[in-house]
C-alpha cells in the first residue's frame, strides 16, 4: 500500500487521504431483527466511494452479525427491496445522499430467518478483529445491550412488520392485533397452552363437505393452533378466526371483557361440537358444581338448588366496604360465607309455617379440571354514577388447595344434613328423613379422583388432599375500567417456564413478573395509597389439578393425527408460497404511471413491474396496462421520466432499453420522487430526446387581432439560454418572427413579467422545471406604449381573472316576461336558445357578444342616450365588458323596442356565439373555450393561487363574499381561474381607469343604493358572459342554469345587474346564495365586495324575493318554547331596519306569522329577545330602537316569546329568571316558571320563588343551571352535582353571574330527602335518563360509551336488518 505523510509527519496510506478530502455519507441504521434492539440505531460515516459491499461487511462487524445473514433496505418504508449485497456500485451513485444528510437504513431478516450472531471466534464491533479497511472508515463502536429482557419485554410498543416474519427465541409465535384484539389474543394464547383443550381440539376432524371451513369456528381455531405451533413466523393473524365468528372489520375496534369472550366462545364451541366426541369437552375440563341453599335455624329444614359453574367470580371488595380482601384464599372464604337472613329478611320455612331465622350460603361440590378464578375488578360507583377500576392487591398462590372450601359446613347440627345432587337444576329440599352421603360416586369420578370403597369421612379427607391446583395462566388487564389492554402470562407446562405473551410479543419472564400483577402499590404511600395503586393487575387466572393420571402433554408433530398432519403440509405450502410472493412483492418497482391516451385522454394507472425486467418489456406490460392496443402501436410509444405536479418530462431512454429498471429507477423503493410517462407519437413522427437539466415551457400564442389565446405549444430549453437565444428557439416552434416578438413569462403566485433583457438568462428571469410563457408578434403599435397600458396586458389579465359560475335561475320570473319576449321578436331569433323548467315558457334571449373596441363604444353610446331598467333593453345592451349605469332617468315606455331595433343589425353581423355553428373564427372567447389547460397548469394554479380559504363568521354568516374558496378547479373554457397579486392589480388599474376600473371598496354599507335611489356602482368594464348550461346534475334539471365567465374583480352590485335580463326582475328584487360542498346555501349580501372568493364551478342559486336596502338587515325569528321538548323552533325570515322600534317590528312581524304560521297573536302578548345559540337572553321593550338601543348584524336570529299574560318588563333594570323546581323525593323536574326580579339581590329571589312555590324561606335552596339552555341534567346527579345555596348575596358575582336575562335557577326544598332506589329502579331510571339527554342533544355523563354487545355468530354473521340498505 502507497503511504505518504501526513500534517503530524506521520505515514497514512494515500487511500484515506483521499478518503478524507472526498465526501462522506452518514448511514443511520435501525435493527428491526428484534425487540429489544429495534429503538436502537447504528451509526457509520463513510467515503462516498465505498461499495454497498463493503457497507455490508462494515455493518455485520458494527451489530455483531455473520455477514449475508441479514439485508439492508431503505428506512422509509417496511416493505422495501433489500440493497444488492454483492454490489461494487458506490453509495454515491446508489441512492446515498453525501454531505452531512442522514440516510436511513433498516436492518431486516434475509429470506425470512433471523441473522446469525457473530462467535468470538468471527469477530464482533467490539473485537480487534476488524481489518484496516473498517478501521479507516473511522466507524466507532456504539453501546449494544444484547442481553435478555423479562419483564419489560412485553409492554414494548414497537411493532414492525419485518419484526414479526421470525418466530421468537423463545419458540413460541405471537399474535397480531388487529386493532383492539388483545382480549382475544390473550385467551386464545391461553387455550393454545392448555393440553388438554390443544389435544382434543387436534383430535377433532373437519368434514368440508358439511360447514363452510370459512365459517366454522373449531377449524379455524385448529388451524390457528397448527400455525401457533408450526409457523415460523414472529406472530400470525388471526382474522380467519374472527372472521368465522362472523365479525367484521368493525369489531376489531370493539374492546370486550376477556371473561365475556370466554363464556360466549365456549358457547359458540359447544353448538358447533353437537354430536361429536367433543360435544362434553367444555364440561369435562371448565364446568364445576355447587349448591345454593336455604337452611332454616329451627328445625334444620334446608331449601335447596344444584348449579353448574365455568368460572368463579371473586369479589375484590366487598360492597360498601373500603377494605379489599387480601388474597384468593380469602375472596374464596367470603364466597361460600353464609348470609344469616333475620329480622325483615326473616325466611319462610315450609315445615315449621313460619318465617324463621335461616342461614343462605353456596356450598362448592365439585371442582372442574382446569378452575378458572375470575377477579371482580370492575364495579360501578354509585356515588359518582361512573365504572370504576378496583386495582387493590390481591395475591394468588402458584399451588391452590380447594380442599378447605368443598362441602364446608359452619355448624354441625343433627337436624342439617347434605342432599345428594339429584341432577335436576331446579329447587328441592330435604330434611333428616332424606339423609345420604355428601358425594355420589358420579361426583368422584368427575372430579378425576379415584375413590375406594371406604368410609364416607376418609373418602372425604381423601378427597380434599387431591384438590390441590396448579396456576398455569394469569390473564392481565392493564388500564381503567374505559378501557386499557390484556395481555397473558403462562406457564408452560413442558418446561415449567413462564412467558408473557403480548399480541406479537413473546418472551420469558421470572415469578417476579407474575407478582406485580397482584395489583396495589407499588411500596407504601401512607393515606393516599390507593391513589397510586397501579393500574397493571390480574384479572383471571387459570389452575389445573394436579393429577398425574389426567395432567396431560401436548402432542408433538409426530404424533399429530392424519388430518392434522395435513393441515400442518398444507399451511407449511402456503407459508411458502406466502414467502414467495412476499419475496416478489420486495422486488417489484411500483411506481405512478401516466399516459395522454389519444381517445381517454390524461389516464393514470401503477405499473408494477419486477427490478430485473428490462425498460423494454416495462413498456410493453404499461402499454397493455393503458388499453392503447389497436390505438397506437407498439413501437410508437416509449417510457419517459415524467414529473406529475409540474408537468414535466425529465428525461428521456435512449439506448437503454435492455436496461434492468431496478438501475433506471435508482433502486426498489416505497415511493419516488418522480413517475414515468407513456408517451405515444404518430407513425410519420420522430421522438424528441429529452436531456436531464432541460425546462419545459409551455408556449401560449396570443393573437391581439381577434384577441384569442392558443392552446400551448410544447418547447424545451435550457437555464443557462438567454432570452434572445429562447426567442429564436419558440420562432423556431412556431413560425413567428423573433425580432417583434414579446415573451411574457406568468411567474408564481401568477405575476406576469416581460421579458425584454435580451442577454438575461431563463434562470434569472425565474425559470423553473415547467413554465408558462405567452408571445406575441405582430406588427401593431401595442408594443411602443407601457407593458401594463397595453391591450396584450389587458387580454393576459382578463385571462387569468376570468372564472366560470354556474348560475341556477328561479323557476319563474314574474313582472317582465312579456318585456323579454316582445324585445326577443324584435331583435330576431336567437341562436342561444335555452329552455326553461315550463313547458310554454319562452327561450331567455343570450348576450350578444361584439369585440371589445365595439362593445365599449356601444355601452357609451347608450350612456349618453339614457338607459332603461326593462329587462327588455338589459337583455339587448348587456355586453362582454358590462358598463353598470345609474338608472335614474325613467325612459319612455318604448325605449325597449327602440334599443333592440337599434341592434338588430349589430345582432345579425354577430350573430356567432359560443353555442352556435361557424362562431369561432369572430368570437373572441371561443378561443379561450377550446383551449386545453394541462394538468401542469392545474396544479400550478392549485399550489399558488392566492384565493383565500372560506371562512363563515359566527356573526355573519350570510355574508359569503367576504370568504373564499379552496384552489380553483380547470375551467371547462380553457380560463386560468387565477387571482392576481396586489401589484398586478395596481399597475393595471394605473391611467385607464375609466375602461379598465376595480369594483369599489366596500363602503360599510350592505346596500347598493343611496339615500336618493341611486345606483352607487360607477363605470365598471368587467367581463361578463352567460351562456345555458348543458348540465347534467339531476338537481339543476328542473330549473334553469346559466355558465357565467365574470370577471372576479366585479362587484357583488354590478353582477346582479348583469344577471337581471336572465332573471328577469330588477336587481333590488332577487337575492344571490353561495351553494356550498354540502348543498348548504347562505347568501351573499355585501354588494360592494367582488367575487374574488369565487372560484370555478362554484354554484350560485338566485331566489326572488326582495333585496335588502341600506340600513336594513335580514332576521331570523324563532319561537320559544321553554317546556317543550324542543324548545327552539324557526317561524319566519324578516328584515328589521335601522332605526325601527321594537314595538313597529313587531307589528310588522305578525302579519307575516299569521300567513306564514297560521298564529294569531296579541301585540301584547307577544316578546323580542336575543337568541345566543339556543339560549334566550337579553328580552327587547317596546321602546327599544334597533341600532340604537340593541345592535344588530346580518343574518341576526332572535327568539319570540308567546306570554300567558301581558308583558312584565317594563324597565332595563329588572332582571328575567327562568326557575325551575327539583323534588327530590319524586325525582323529578317541575316546569319552567319565569320570575322577575327588580333587583339582583338573591334575597329577592328566594322570596320570588318561595312564594311561587310554597317552600318556607329558610328550607329554600337553589342552584344556578349549567351548558346551554334548558341545562338539562339527569335527576340523578342533579342533587349532588350542582353547586346548592352558594354562599352570596348577589347575584352577578362568582359563581352565578347572572348578569342578563334567561338564566336557569334550580330550587328544591332542603328538608325534603331523596328518593329510597333499589338497584333495579336506579337501574331503569338510569336508562330512562340517558334516553331523555340523548333525545336532547346533552352528555350523559355515567354513561361515557356506548358498548356494543359481544356475539359470536354461529350461520357466519348477523342477520341484516331488512330495512336497511
Amino acid at each position: 500500500m502507497e503511504m505518504v505523510p501526513s500534517e503530524e509527519n506521520q505515514f497514512v496510506s494515500k487511500e484515506i487521504q483521499n478518503a478524507a478530502e472526498e465526501p462522506r455519507v452518514l448511514c443511520i441504521i435501525q435493527d428491526i431483527t428484534n425487540a429489544k434492539t429495534v429503538n436502537e440505531r447504528l451509526t457509520l460515516n463513510l467515503p462516498a466511494s465505498t461499495t454497498l459491499f463493503k457497507l455490508y461487511e462494515d455493518v455485520a462487524h458494527k451489530a455483531g452479525y455473520v455477514n449475508g445473514t441479514f439485508d439492508l433496505a431503505w428506512g422509509n418504508a417496511s416493505d422495501t427491496a433489500p440493497l444488492d449485497h454483492n454490489s461494487e456500485m458506490p453509495l454515491s451513485d446508489s441512492g446515498f445522499e453525501p454531505g452531512g444528510k442522514r440516510n436511513f437504513l433498516q436492518l431486516t431478516d434475509k429470506d425470512g430467518e433471523q441473522p446469525q450472531i457473530a462467535s468470538d471466534e468471527s469477530g464482533t464491533a467490539e473485537s480487534s478483529g476488524l481489518d484496516d479497511s473498517s478501521q479507516e472508515r473511522f466507524i466507532g463502536p456504539l453501546p449494544r445491550d444484547a442481553s435478555a429482557g423479562c419483564s419489560g419485554d412485553y409492554s414494548s410498543p414497537s411493532y414492525s412488520y419485518s419484526s414479526i416474519l421470525n418466530k421468537s427465541e423463545t419458540g413460541y409465535v405471537g399474535l397480531v392485533n388487529q386493532a383492539m384484539t388483545c382480549y382475544l389474543n390473550s385467551l386464545l394464547q391461553t387455550l393454545f397452552m392448555t393440553p388438554e383443550f390443544r389435544n382434543a381440539l387436534y383430535n377433532w376432524e373437519f368434514e368440508e363437505s358439511e360447514e363452510d371451513p370459512v365459517t366454522s369456528i373449531p377449524y379455524q381455531l385448529q388451524r390457528l393452533f397448527v400455525l401457533l405451533q408450526t409457523s415460523k413466523k414472529r406472530a400470525i393473524e388471526t382474522t380467519d378466526v374472527t372472521r368465522s365468528f362472523g365479525w367484521d372489520s368493525s369489531e376489531a375496534w370493539q374492546q370486550h371483557d376477556i371473561q365475556e369472550l370466554c363464556r360466549v366462545m365456549f358457547d359458540a364451541l359447544e353448538q358447533k361440537w353437537k354430536q361429536t366426541e367433543q360435544a362434553d369437552l367444555i364440561n369435562q375440563l371448565y364446568q364445576g358444581k355447587l349448591k345454593d341453599y336455604v337452611r332454616c335455624l329451627e328445625c334444620g329444614y334446608e331449601s335447596w338448588r344444584i348449579d353448574t359453574y365455568l368460572d368463579i367470580p371473586l369479589v375484590i371488595r366487598p360492597f360498601g366496604s373500603s377494605q379489599a380482601y387480601g388474597s384468593v384464599e380469602e375472596a374464596l372464604q367470603a364466597f361460600i360465607q353464609p348470609e344469616t337472613l333475620d329480622g325483615a329478611n326473616q325466611y319462610f320455612c315450609e315445615r315449621c309455617k313460619k318465617k324463621c331465622d335461616a342461614r343462605k350460603g353456596l356450598r362448592f361440590l365439585h371442582f372442574p379440571y382446569l378452575l378458572t378464578l375470575q377477579l371482580k375488578r370492575f364495579d360501578f360507583d354509585y356515588t359518582t354514577m361512573h365504572r370504576i377500576k378496583l386495582n387493590d392487591r390481591m395475591t394468588f398462590p402458584e399451588e391452590l388447595d380447594m380442599g378447605p372450601f368443598i362441602d364446608v359446613e359452619d355448624e354441625k347440627s343433627p337436624q342439617t344434613e347434605s342432599c345428594t345432587d339429584s341432577g335436576a337444576e331446579n329447587e328441592g329440599s330435604c330434611h333428616s328423613d332424606q339423609m345420604s352421603n355428601d358425594f355420589s360416586t358420579d361426583d368422584c369420578v368427575d372430579e378425576g379422583i379415584c375413590l375406594d370403597s371406604t368410609s364416607s369421612s376418609e373418602r372425604v379427607l381423601k378427597a380434599k388432599s387431591l384438590l390441590s391446583f396448579e396456576l398455569f395462566s394469569v390473564m392481565v388487564h392493564s388500564g381503567s375500567a374505559a378501557g386499557g389492554h390484556y395481555y397473558a402470562c403462562i406457564k408452560s407446562f413442558s418446561d415449567g417456564q413462564w412467558y408473557s405473551f403480548n399480541d406479537q410479543h413473546v418472551s420469558k419472564i421470572t415469578q417476579d413478573d407474575i407478582r406485580k400483577t397482584y395489583g396495589g402499590s407499588s411500596g407504601s404511600r401512607g393515606y393516599y395509597s390507593s391513589a397510586f395503586a397501579s393500574s397493571t393487575n390480574a384479572y383471571m387466572l387459570i389452575y389445573r389439578l394436579k393429577d398425574s393420571s389426567r395432567n396431560a402433554k401436548c402432542l408433538s408433530l409426530e404424533d399429530f393425527p392424519e388430518h392434522i398432519k395435513k393441515l400442518v403440509q398444507k399451511e407449511k405450502e402456503f407459508e411458502e408460497q406466502e414467502k414467495r410472493q412476499r419475496e416478489i412483492e420486495r422486488n417489484t418497482c411500483k411506481i405512478k404511471l401516466f399516459c395522454i391516451h389519444p381517445v381517454k385522454m390524461m389516464m393514470e394507472s401503477k405499473l408494477e413491474v419486477h427490478k430485473d425486467k428490462t425498460l423494454r418489456e416495462a413498456t410493453d406490460m404499461a402499454y397493455k396496462l393503458m388499453e392503447l392496443e389497436g390505438v397506437v402501436p407498439l413501437d410508437c410509444c416509449r417510457l419517459v421520466k415524467y414529473d406529475e405536479f409540474h408537468e414535466y418530462l425529465e428525461r428521456s431512454y435512449e439506448g437503454e432499453e435492455d436496461t434492468p429498471m431496478g438501475l433506471l429507477l435508482g433502486g426498489v423503493k416505497s415511493s419516488y420522487m418522480f413517475d414515468l410517462l407513456l408517451e405515444t407519437r404518430q407513425p410519420d413522427q420522430v421522438f424528441q430526446p429529452y436531456k436531464p437539466g432541460e425546462v419545459m415551457v409551455k408556449v401560449h400564442i396570443v393573437d391581439l387581432k381577434n384577441e384569442t389565446i392558443a392552446s400551448p405549444v410544447s418547447v424545451r430549453a435550457y437555464l443557462n439560454q438567454t432570452i434572445t437565444e429562447f426567442k429564436q428557439l419558440i420562432a423556431q416552434a412556431t413560425g413567428l418572427s423573433a425580432e417583434t416578438m414579446r415573451v411574457v413569462l406568468e411567474r408564481c403566485y401568477n405575476d406576469l413579467r416581460l421579458l425584454y433583457v435580451p442577454n438575461k438568462t431563463l434562470k434569472a428571469e425565474g425559470f423553473f422545471r415547467s413554465n408558462k410563457v405567452f408571445v406575441e408578434s405582430s406588427e401593431s403599435t401595442d408594443h411602443q406604449v407601457a407593458f401594463t397600458d397595453s391591450l396584450l396586458w389587458k387580454l393576459l389579465d382578463r385571462h387569468g381573472n376570468t372564472i366560470r359560475l354556474l348560475v341556477l335561475l328561479p323557476e319563474q320570473s314574474p313582472g317582465t316576461l312579456a318585456n323579454r319576449t316582445l324585445c326577443q321578436k324584435a331583435g330576431g331569433e336567437s341562436d342561444m336558445a335555452f329552455e326553461g323548467s315550463k313547458g310554454n315558457r319562452k327561450t331567455v334571449e343570450a348576450i350578444l357578444e361584439e369585440s371589445t373596441e365595439k362593445l365599449k363604444n356601444l355601452s357609451l353610446q347608450q350612456q349618453h342616450q339614457g338607459s332603461s331598467t326593462s329587462d327588455s333593453q338589459k337583455s339587448s345592451d348587456t355586453s362582454d365588458f358590462e358598463h353598470i349605469e345609474s338608472p335614474g332617468q325613467e325612459p319612455d315606455s318604448n325605449s325597449s323596442l327602440c334599443v333592440a331595433a337599434d341592434n338588430r343589425d349589430l345582432e345579425n353581423r354577430i350573430r356567432a356565439t359560443p353555442g352556435s355553428s361557424g362562431g369561432a373564427s369572430s368570437d373572441p372567447d371561443n378561443h379561450f373555450a377550446c383551449e386545453e389547460r394541462s394538468d401542469s397548469e392545474v396544479n400550478n394554479d392549485r399550489s399558488t393561487s392566492s384565493v383565500d380559504s372560506d371562512i363563515l363568521s359566527s356573526s355573519h354568516s350570510s355574508d359569503t363574499l367576504c370568504n373564499a374558496d379552496s384552489g380553483p378547479i380547470q375551467l371547462a373554457n380553457g380560463l386560468d381561474s387565477h387571482s392576481i397579486t396586489s401589484s398586478r392589480r395596481s399597475k393595471a388599474h394605473e391611467g385607464k381607469k375609466e375602461t379598465w376600473d376595480t369594483a369599489e371598496e366596500d363602503s360599510g354599507t350592505d346596500s347598493e343604493y343611496d339615500d336618493n335611489g341611486k345606483s352607487k356602482a360607477e363605470a365598471q368594464y368587467l367581463y361578463f358572459r352567460a351562456e345555458p348550461s348543458s348540465q347534467d346534475d339531476s338537481l339543476w334539471d328542473a330549473q334553469k342554469c346559466l355558465v357565467v365567465h365574470v370577471d372576479k374583480r366585479i362587484t357583488l352590485a354590478a353582477f346582479k345587474q348583469n344577471l337581471e335580463p336572465y332573471v328577469g326582475v330588477t336587481s333590488t328584487q332577487f337575492k344571490v346564495f353561495r351553494v356550498y360542498a354540502n348543498n348548504q346555501e347562505f347568501e351573499s349580501v355585501r354588494l360592494n365586495e367582488t367575487l374574488s372568493s369565487f372560484s370555478d364551478d362554484n354554484k350560485i342559486t338566485i331566489r326572488l324575493g326582495r333585496a335588502l336596502k341600506k340600513g336594513e338587515y335580514r332576521v331570523k325569528v324563532y319561537q320559544l318554547l321553554v317546556n317543550e321538548p324542543e324548545p327552539c323552533k324557526f317561524l319566519v325570515d324578516t328584515v328589521f331596519a335601522k332605526g325601527m322600534t321594537v314595538r313597529q317590528s313587531k307589528e310588522e312581524l305578525l302579519p307575516q306569522l299569521k300567513e306564514h304560521c297560521k298564529l294569531e297573536l296579541s301585540i301584547e302578548r307577544v316578546r323580542l329577545r336575543k337568541k345566543t345559540w339556543k339560549n334566550p337572553g337579553t328580552v327587547f321593550l317596546d321602546y327599544h330602537v334597533y341600532e340604537e338601543d340593541i345592535s344588530i348584524s346580518s343574518n341576526w336570529e332572535v327568539f319570540l316569546e308567546v306570554l300567558n299574560e301581558p308583558e312584565k318588563m317594563k324597565s332595563m333594570s329588572q332582571l328575567a329568571v327562568l326557575t325551575r323546581r327539583w323534588s327530590p323525593s319524586t325525582m323529578k323536574l317541575g316546569p319552567f316558571q319565569e320570575v322577575i326580579l327588580e333587583s339582583s339581590s338573591v334575597e329577592e329571589l328566594k322570596e320570588k320563588l318561595s312564594e311561587i312555590s310554597g317552600i318556607p324561606l329558610e328550607n329554600l335552596e337553589f342552584a344556578k343551571g349549567r351548558g346551554t339552555f334548558p341545562c338539562d341534567i339527569s335527576v340523578l346527579e342533579i342533587h349532588q352535582d350542582l353547586d346548592w345555596n352558594p354562599k352570596v348575596s348577589t347575584l352577578n358575582v362568582w359563581p352565578l353571574y347572572i348578569c342578563d336575562d334567561g338564566a336557569v335557577v334550580f330550587y328544591r326544598d332542603s328538608t325534603e330527602d331523596p328518593m329510597e332506589l333499589s338497584e333495579d329502579e336506579r337501574s331503569e331510571l338510569m336508562k330512562k335518563e340517558s334516553s331523555r339527554l340523548l333525545k336532547t342533544g346533552h352528555r350523559v355523563s355515567y354513561s361515557p360509551r356506548k358498548e356494543k354487545a359481544l356475539k359470536i355468530y354461529l350461520d357466519g354473521g348477523p342477520a341484516k336488518d331488512p330495512g336497511q340498505d
